[in-house]
């Protein structure tokens, strides 16, 4: 699993972010778009993507999106 792949599948959940605006230290909370349903979005994407089941505890624990990208490698 790449991080590059990650960044680009988070940011096609979101709709009105620019992707040049989504790197590994984005801290997610702090985007615009951020919310509930961005959050099941995000779980959505790890389930379909890698397999992975993400739970709110895990976002909850982090705080960029290399910290998730961590979750989500360590759980595949």
């Amino acid at each position: 699993m790449e991080i590059n792949a990650f960044l680009k599948n988070f940011a096609d959940i979101l709709d009105d972010t620019d992707a040049a605006l989504i790197t590994q230290e984005t801290v997610f909370r702090d985007l615009d778009e951020w919310n509930s349903l961005t959050a099941l979005s995000l779980i959505a994407m790890a389930d379909e993507e890698y397999d992975v089941k993400l739970t709110g505890d895990d976002i909850k624990s982090s705080n960029s999106l290399n910290d998730i990208f961590e979750i989500i490698k360590n759980k595949g």
